[in-house]
């Protein structure tokens, strides 16, 4: 399956927040808002884009600091709260109240903190890849999950993360997406190149990191997380060499409506590497 930009597809700006955000958009009809994760942007949704617009207006944003949105300097400006308002801002400027959201992994934990926030704007929930917060908070507790996320930490560091990505042609975002690949040939050249030039856009690196620096205030270890109210369904690549599986389970204890589909011999980018079985179990679920 090759990457091919649909020339059915638009790409737009919205301004929420104080941010002009960027999206792309193929579709009419109910909203379905796309969150991409690291080190990504609305690119590694490529494969949904088409067929749900089947039914929905899809939108697929690049978050703050990815890609063609805009980066706030300060690193302060990429905390949840911020993230909540977009998403928020987004929804409302395109003029709906409630949507369908979907997020893979940075996405998906915007996602998560977003249905707690206003569970009233969304239909359905959709998360790949990316543990509840309660779950991830337990799981980085342990010696597993630690060594798992070790990355983390490097990123705390000023300014060397930004050189460690950046050599060799930004060589790390290409491990980091074929390397963790079960399939390598998920991944064509194309799609690594169009990668590494998201990220090389002025103020990216830095703007993606800071997620990752912030990522102690980003409501992870909180500890009063209710019931969600809001149907939702988590897609996971049981392959994911960064988020163990174990992450998942228990998960039902804080989703009152609650449906888990594993996938075996799949990496963390399941969306990507296993685009027809995530895009059926999506349908499944949103009885289309």
């Amino acid at each position: 399956m090759t990457a091919v930009i649909e020339p059915s597809w638009t790409q737009e700006y919205i301004t929420t927040n104080g941010v002009k955000l960027h999206y792309v958009t193929q579709g009419e009809g109910p909203l379905m808002l796309m969150l991409h994760g690291f080190p990504e942007f609305w690119y590694s949704w490529r494969y949904q884009i088409p067929e749900f617009a089947k039914y929905f207006k899809v939108v697929a944003l690049d978050l703050r600091g990815y890609n063609d949105s805009d980066k706030p300097k300060k690193k302060s400006a990429y905390v949840m709260d911020e993230f909540i308002k977009d998403i928020e801002g987004v929804i409302k400027g395109l003029g709906y109240d409630k949507c369908v959201v979907v997020g893979h992994d940075w996405g998906g934990a915007i996602a998560w903190n977003f249905a707690y926030a206003h569970p009233e704007m969304l239909e359905q929930l959709i998360i790949l890849n990316l543990p509840h917060p309660a779950k991830f908070s337990q799981g980085l507790r342990t010696p597993q999950q630690l060594m798992r996320s070790s990355y983390i930490f490097f990123f705390q560091l000023p300014w060397l993360p930004e050189l460690f990505i950046k050599s060799s042609n930004y060589a790390a975002v290409e491990k980091a997406l074929k390397g963790m690949a079960v399939d390598k040939n998920t991944f064509t050249q194309l799609d690594i190149d169009t990668y590494k030039n998201a990220a090389a856009k002025n103020g990216a690196l830095t703007a993606m990191l800071n997620y990752y620096r912030n990522v102690f205030q980003q409501r992870i270890f909180k500890t009063n997380w209710g019931i969600l109210e809001v149907p939702t369904l988590m897609i996971w690549g049981e392959d994911d060499t960064a988020l163990g599986k174990e992450l998942t389970y228990g998960t039902e204890a804080y989703v009152k409506n609650f449906q888990i589909k594993y996938i075996s011999k799949c990496s963390h980018w399941v969306q990507q590497e296993k685009p027809d079985l995530v895009n059926q179990y999506m349908q499944d679920f949103l009885m289309l």
